[in-house]
């Protein structure tokens, strides 16, 4: 397997879209399956297989998920995709001798998702290379890394005071953005014409450095007032959006120009944007 750029693999000579979700690599399924079988019309295979697999079928919708990928005709569609544990579930429906070396280039895939978790510097070397090969530049690289240092800190912060993850993590990120910009994640991403895309990879220097004061300001605040629970670091998580809102504020009214863009990087490049 060889790694032509972020969105695409080749496997002997055939192209599988990959996208990172949820900080790991998730495969076009049915890219998978072309790979690794003869038949032409891949739906109807997949199809069968399923009905052949019970098992599998009845964990599809829990394996399987759609992500928007490039499509042959050029444009972004839902493709129906798979970490690499259920890649491996699937591949193993598979009676073909081409699935044996994709499963040993998926071994290496998670080889390496081992090692980043035993030494997280070489997923920051690997999240940097990937940011570059998109087309960032190398400073708003550095602030994108800050920046999910500090989220890393503060979500610590959270887990720590009795915060529980997923839904509660959403209220209180909701919060700190409503504050800062006068906007919740969801709402922002809509302003910018986004979908499945992370939010952050689409916001320029300033909306990050923005999105960094007001979580580093609510870690601070909740470390000051030891705050306790979800009720107490929702009003944390006011105030310390409410610091970045104000202080963006204050540089709209100073500079007559908006901090908060409709701007996305989803057809130009960060790097050919800037200079543009």
């Amino acid at each position: 397997m060889e790694n032509t750029n972020n969105h695409i693999a080749i496997f002997k000579g055939k192209s599988i879209r990959k996208i990172i979700f949820q900080n790991e690599w998730w495969f076009s399924v049915s890219d998978i399956v072309e790979a690794l079988i003869d038949s032409k019309d891949i739906k109807q295979y997949i199809k069968k297989m399923r009905q052949r697999d019970l098992e599998l079928n009845s964990y599809w919708g829990t394996i399987c998920t759609p992500l928007e990928m490039i499509a042959k005709d050029g444009k972004k569609r839902e493709v129906t995709s798979a970490n690499t544990e259920g890649i491996f579930r699937i591949i193993q429906s598979i009676p073909s001798p081409k699935a044996e070396p994709f499963k040993r280039w998926l071994a290496k895939v998670g080889y390496e998702r081992v090692q980043e978790i035993e030494d997280p510097e070489l997923a920051t070397k690997r999240t940097k290379a990937l940011y570059k090969l998109k087309g960032y530049s190398d400073a708003w690289i550095e602030k994108r890394m800050r920046g999910i240092a500090i989220r890393e800190e503060l979500t610590d912060e959270w887990r720590k005071r009795g915060v529980r993850e997923n839904l509660e993590f959403a209220i209180l990120t909701a919060e700190i953005s409503k504050a800062a910009f006068g906007m919740t994640p969801s709402q922002y991403k809509k302003f910018k014409g986004l979908k499945r895309e992370n939010l952050r990879d689409h916001m320029d220097d300033l909306e990050l450095i923005f999105s960094m004061l007001g979580e580093a300001s609510t870690t601070k605040i909740a470390r000051g007032r030891n705050a306790s629970g979800f009720v107490e670091n929702k009003v944390v998580a006011q105030k310390g959006g409410k610091i970045a809102g104000d202080a963006r504020r204050k540089l709209e009214i100073e500079s007559g120009d908006r901090v908060i863009t409709k701007d996305n990087y989803l057809r130009i490049p960060q790097n050919r944007k800037r200079i543009k």
